[in-house]
């Protein structure tokens, strides 16, 4: 038999001479997919110019599909760190093969097939051939289009890696898309794209449910966090929602259909099992035919009370729930990956540069997870380190010398049925971190001098250090980190959020309910480097609140405090601050534009290309739509 190579360059040259290619050189999904395109008048020979959507119409579908594009970019960020080496790219696609994100290494963006490559390109069958992106959502499945076997000889040099993304209602509703040159392909690709695509459907069904009871079930209690979990959707009276695809594979056909019953499919009383529920985190689930699992009700305190149940605890009237802004599609990724972490009491790790809001994610984690006790903070790095133990873990009179009559509980026990914030953790000395390690081995507290006890905490901790080095170097336990982070995010700084306006308006409104921001005024912010993050624009607004005349701040009034843009200043040079002259002249704007274009609509790239920020790029495209 013919090697697979060999195979695919046979049938490429049947198909060139004969119009047709023979089926047995070619896998059944490739074969079926050349057909159509050659029904749809394609010619190998003569392939068309690649289609493209106006920006105002990417700009249109991307808002559409903000929720599942927030979701992908989360996960499209966390793959790109997974797949190892270079020439790689991640791409995301609504159901109808139009490109709406994609995030590359720059091998991958400089290479000559990378030009028709970038958001805003259509890439059905009918247009680009037989492609990952295309073929996948034609298909419904997953699909791997390797080399030559590509339709247009233009993508031969492609691997591409795709996987559908299902909603809750079953439909599709985005293609994710592994591409790498074929030398870099990796075994493991497949893989990986095929977990993320499951996230993102099971981000879709939490966030579709999220006014439902939950339920996540296996077989195996140490599968019940991971994808393949199942998810029922249930309503107050015990009517079944919907359920996720991981969920009819483990029920093996019992009637867990929408419009059935919970009692259709488990022995156990609904009533019963949400009671349970309430009061623990796990509990035993059988079927109607006697199959068990380990379940948990993912978001026990988001729905009334269920006749027959008992009544929980009521939330402290202390706890307001915060304000996260999240209008940036990744950013929105991130937070609901959050609160699900969150609501499942996971160790949360929050990384990020200083002043990008680490504390106020934890807090927003912690009113997401429903929990009735205190939200408690600790700056490891302004502890002494001869403290830091009895702080944490409190102390019995008598421990030490200078030991309070009584002795002290502790941060984790005040904590208790709440949340632990520990903030620099990177800071934490590395003989306490054994300590916090066998901590949350079996979460008790051991008090210095005291008797060890129980606790129930979420813990949330976060740094701006770079933790990899410091276990390299021998500062940081790296059995350590693996415990914290269970779910890791990491905050963008200020200057790569395309939410900035809506991050100002929620500050002022923080500041000073009665002053309100101009359009001008936000714009010209906007041009600032911030490299103190949203920290320094906080006090920027503050000071802006004390200098306002009226209840109005304008562009005039940012200049008066942050100092005016300097206009003879060439278009691209920057001060320290990195900031451009106010309104774009078209010079200017061409200028923008074309480097945009020539970075592959690539807006993080243009902006480095331009030494400019990211919201400048924003606004040149803004005002060429008029």
């Amino acid at each position: 038999m013919l090697p697979a190579t060999r195979r695919v360059e046979t049938a490429w040259k049947t198909l060139e001479q004969r119009g047709a290619p023979p089926a047995e050189l070619l896998s059944a999904d490739i074969y079926d997919s050349w057909m159509r395109c050659i029904s749809f008048g394609l010619d190998t020979l003569r392939p068309p110019s690649p289609e493209f959507v106006s920006p105002a119409l990417l700009r249109q579908e991307q808002q559409r599909c903000s929720l599942v594009r927030g979701l992908a970019l989360a996960e499209m960020h966390t793959l790109h760190q997974q797949i190892a080496g270079s020439n790689f790219m991640i791409a995301f696609a609504n159901a109808d093969g139009l490109l709406l994100d994609i995030i590359s290494d720059p091998s991958f963006s400089d290479a000559s097939h990378a030009a028709s490559i970038r958001p805003g390109t259509i890439w059905k069958e009918s247009i680009c051939g037989t492609n990952g992106l295309g073929t996948a959502a034609h298909l419904k499945r997953a699909i791997v289009v390797h080399g030559r076997d590509h339709f247009f000889s233009r993508y031969n040099n492609l691997t591409c890696v795709a996987a559908p993304i299902f909603g809750p209602d079953g439909e599709l509703t985005g293609i994710l898309d592994a591409s790498s040159d074929c030398m870099s392909r990796q075994a493991h690709t497949q893989a990986l794209v095929g977990m993320a695509a499951t996230q993102i459907e099971n981000g879709l069904f939490r966030e579709h449910h999220r006014g439902n009871i939950l339920i996540a079930f296996h077989n195996r209690g140490e599968y019940l966090h991971t994808l393949s979990a199942g998810l029922l959707a249930v309503d107050n009276e015990g009517m079944i929602l919907a359920a996720n695809r991981a969920a009819s594979v483990l029920l093996h056909g019992l009637p867990a259909s929408p419009g059935r019953r919970f009692s259709d499919v488990f022995r156990t009383k609904f009533s019963t099992f949400v009671d349970e529920g309430r009061r623990k985190e796990r509990q035993r689930l059988e079927d109607d035919v006697g199959s068990q699992f380990v379940s948990t009700i993912e978001n026990t305190r988001q729905f009334p009370m269920i006749q027959g149940a008992s009544r929980p605890r009521p939330p402290s009237p202390k706890e307001v729930t915060p304000q996260f802004v999240s209008v940036d599609p990744k950013m929105a990724g991130l937070v609901r990956r959050v609160e699900t972490a969150a609501a499942r009491k996971m160790p949360i790790l929050i990384r990020g540069e200083t002043g990008t809001g680490k504390e106020q994610l934890a807090r927003h984690a912690h009113a997401a997870s429903g929990r009735n006790g205190a939200f408690v903070p600790v700056n490891c790095a302004a502890l002494p380190d001869s403290l830091i133990e009895a702080e944490l873990f409190g102390y019995a009179e008598g421990a030490f010398t200078g030991a309070k009559k009584g002795g002290a509980e502790g941060l984790f026990k005040e904590a208790d049925g709440g949340t632990l914030f520990l903030d620099e953790i990177g800071d934490m000395p590395v003989t306490l971190q054994a300590v916090l390690l066998r901590f949350l081995d079996d979460w008790t507290v051991r008090p210095v001098g005291g008797i060890k006890r129980q606790v129930d905490v979420l813990l949330v901790s976060a740094t701006n250090a770079d933790l990899d080095e410091s276990i390299a170097k021998g500062r940081f336990r790296s059995d350590l980190l693996f415990r914290l982070n269970t779910l890791e995010v990491t905050l963008s700084p200020l200057r790569e959020r395309s939410d900035f306006a809506e991050i100002a308006r929620h500050l002022i409104e923080k500041i000073d309910p009665s002053v309100d921001l101009t359009e001008s005024a936000i714009d010209r912010l906007a041009e600032l480097d911030w490299d103190g993050n949203i920290r320094e624009l906080r006090n920027v607004l503050s000071r802006l609140t004390l200098a306002e005349r009226g209840n109005l701040i304008d562009e005039a009034l940012v200049d008066s405090v942050v100092g005016p843009s300097s206009d003879d200043r060439p278009f691209g040079t920057v001060s320290g601050n990195n900031r451009l002259k106010p309104g774009l002249h078209e010079i200017q704007r061409a200028h923008v534009l074309t480097a945009y274009a020539e970075s592959g609509n690539n807006i993080s790239k243009a902006a480095r290309r331009l030494g400019v920020s990211r919201n400048t790029i924003y606004r040149a495209l803004r005002d060429t739509q008029g």
